[in-house]
């Protein structure tokens, strides 16, 4: 093993971070995982800059899971090397055992001891230390988190949010280098969901803590991370920031998969140009083939009342906060569009559509494994 860990005591909770500034938290090349005949990971590749939030987002059985599991050092990687703050923890050389690693871990379930309180539960990770080292952790972790008047609860005595809490207290207690989060929110109603992750991101974001988790829900994924990574079939297809993976997407995949979009068929007319069923388009990236695909965000399709409209809506799905307006045009090319809550329309009116700002273009004979996008 290259390097050694810092101990787990010489960082508080929320401490500052002492690492080089252009040196990853954490850095994945080349890893690899299989399982008999299935390769559960491809190649992975993966920088986590530190005190970020990273996601691994894609769909079931796309090896997101292995790969937290392969950062965590509960699988072994056929090739490849793991590093976590320069240390090598998993490579040609051998691997650092996950107790050593310095990583905190919150899975699916909580994991909670369903026997020991709040505070011994917390508590539990830091054994081995001084008493009252680990009364000092424990009272930081528990304020950090907000629960510090629930330490004497059992954890069948808490909501499941404030059950995750707990969880995560407990992995940010020792002082980890990383925390890595598996399918965090599954276990919470959809009411609830969305207040426990903006919790557990300022909690993260106060704790300096660098960060990994798994999703499949994109919301998840683009309203927690500074950056979302786009896995499917054990590849990484795509890493950036929320709005640039939204905006601009390498691949077809991280297109269709990253929100909502309609491909509509086109031709190639001019180096920055699209023909589709619904006019002449600007792309964002020059067009290359002579027929491809465009990409369109539902949002970026605004919608008109007009009598004697040339696109028919189909139907409208209302949320209150706003609506998806579902068209149809003469030639049978359907789409959608996303209109705040004011707009007055029903299904069989008629209206005019218009698109708003430069689309994504990819070449109609790519697929969604291999694509290439038009380069910008």
């Amino acid at each position: 093993m290259q390097g050694s860990l810092t101990s787990p005591a010489s960082r508080p909770v929320g401490g500052p971070v002492d690492r080089a500034e252009t040196a990853p938290a954490l850095r994945c090349r080349g890893v690899r995982k299989t399982f008999g005949d299935a390769v559960a990971v491809a190649e992975l590749d993966l920088d986590v800059p530190s005190g970020s939030i990273t996601a691994l987002l894609g769909p079931s059985g796309c090896g997101k899971t292995t790969a937290l599991r392969l950062i965590a050092g509960l699988e072994s990687p056929d090739v490849g090397t793991i590093t976590i703050d320069g240390v090598e923890v998993a490579g040609a050389d051998g691997e650092v055992p996950p107790e050593v690693r310095q990583v905190g871990m919150v899975f699916q379930d909580y994991a909670l001891f369903p026997h020991l309180t709040v505070e011994r539960n917390v508590d539990y990770g830091l054994r081995g230390r001084d008493r009252g080292e680990r009364r000092e952790a424990t009272r930081r972790a528990l304020q950090l988190v907000g629960m510090e008047a629930y330490g004497g609860r059992l954890p069948h005595e808490l909501s499941g949010g404030q059950r995750q809490r707990i969880a995560l207290a407990r992995a940010l207690a020792p002082g980890p280098q990383l925390v890595l989060l598996d399918e965090p929110f599954s276990n919470l109603d959809a009411a609830m969901r969305a207040s426990v992750r903006e919790e557990v991101r300022t909690i993260l974001k106060a704790a300096s803590a660098t960060a990994v988790f798994v999703t499949h829900d994109q919301e998840e994924a683009l309203s927690l991370a500074d950056e979302v990574a786009v896995m499917a079939e054990g590849r990484i297809h795509q890493t950036a920031p929320p709005h640039v993976l939204y905006a601009t997407p390498r691949t077809r995949f991280v297109a269709e998969f990253v929100g909502d979009a309609d491909v509509l068929p086109g031709r190639r007319a001019g180096r920055y140009f699209i023909d589709t069923p619904i006019g002449r388009l600007p792309t964002a990236g020059e067009v290359e083939a002579d027929r491809a695909d465009a990409v369109l965000r539902p949002e970026s399709v605004r919608v008109r009342p007009r009598p004697d409209g040339p696109v028919r809506v189909t139907a409208v799905t209302f949320f209150g906060h706003d609506q998806l307006v579902h068209l149809q045009l003469a030639d049978g090319t359907t789409l959608r569009s996303r209109q705040g809550p004011e707009l007055r329309v029903v299904a069989g009116d008629r209206v005019d559509i218009e698109v708003v700002g430069p689309v994504a273009v990819f070449p109609t004979s790519a697929t969604a494994a291999d694509d290439h996008p038009v380069p910008a």
